[in-house]
């Protein structure tokens, strides 16, 4: 069988002791490629692949085990979140997957609601289009006052959100890229105001989602970036509307995080996109 890609986003990226057995829960079938933890944002995104008639197991095992260790009424993560294993895409590798991987999002979902009593929203193709960003928006609180209100319904499970685990979104997406630029200078406001200016939201880059955010632990700033086009948008030509816009504004850039892998076609001199090294094992396919 052909292999599918998953890269499941949990909330907790402080306790290695969690972070990895949800790891070794995902490897036990699947093979994860890579671990990206990062405390403030208290997340994980874990990168794995499994043949296309296991993924749905390896990523049930995931999940119970993200939902049965994580307790989001103790978690301050500044990343917006829903549930505990928040947000599980699965993604195509190859021209022509996608029909299987909406096929493995519906049978994940409906296992997850029926076995593990978890609501799950489905999202990307295999949602009507929509983004996480539409579920997440108020976190849990608002996701239930929405659900109460009738104005959602999960797809799969029970109409209430787990008070520990939360909910779970699931989907099928194309690649992604998640990408970080921080601020040497500025502030939130910066931040912020870059972000708009490069997110196609806001008349920016179509194929771009950004936020600017604060790290409280450091005081630093960054841009976080999800670039859920990249064909559309190539992450050099991301990055310098980062800069053009930074410029703009009177500050400084400084350096920038890769979340997780990035594809083939997405890989550049590194010094055009801010970071130090670009190993052979952040590029997807050098990686498989």
């Amino acid at each position: 069988m052909a292999l599918l890609e998953s890269v499941p986003n949990v909330s907790e990226g402080r306790d290695p002791m969690v972070v990895e057995a949800v790891a070794r829960a995902f490897a036990k079938r699947g093979r994860v490629l890579d671990i990206h933890s990062d405390p403030e944002h208290h997340r994980s995104v874990y990168t794995l692949v499994a043949d296309e008639g296991e993924l749905a197991d390896v990523l049930f095992a995931g999940i119970a085990r993200a939902a049965e260790l994580i307790d989001l009424r103790a978690h301050d993560g500044i990343h917006p979140r829903v549930g505990a294993a928040d947000v599980v895409p699965i993604v195509p590798l190859t021209t022509g997957q996608m029909p299987r991987a909406c096929g493995v999002a519906l049978e994940l979902g409906r296992r997850v609601g029926d076995e593990l009593g978890l609501p799950v929203f489905l999202y990307g193709e295999s949602g009507d289009g929509l983004r996480p960003a539409f579920f997440r928006r108020g976190g849990p609180a608002e996701l239930q006052r929405r659900i109460d209100d009738r104005e959602l319904r999960p797809a799969f499970g029970p109409m209430r959100l787990d008070p520990r685990a939360g909910a779970v979104m699931i989907g099928a997406r194309p690649l992604l890229i998640a990408f970080n630029v921080e601020l040497r200078t500025g502030d939130l406001a910066d931040a912020q105001a870059i972000a708009a200016a490069i997110r196609a939201s806001s008349g920016g880059l179509p194929g771009v989602q950004a936020l600017g955010l604060l790290l409280p632990a450091s005081g630093r700033v960054q841009v976080s970036i999800n670039v859920i086009d990249v064909g559309t948008a190539p992450l050099v030509a991301v990055v310098a509307a980062v800069r053009e816009a930074a410029t703009e504004r009177g500050v400084e850039v400084g350096s920038s995080e890769l979340v997780g892998l990035l594809p083939e076609s997405a890989a550049a001199d590194p010094a055009l996109l801010g970071l130090a090294a670009l190993p052979d094992d952040r590029v997807l396919e050098r990686r498989l």
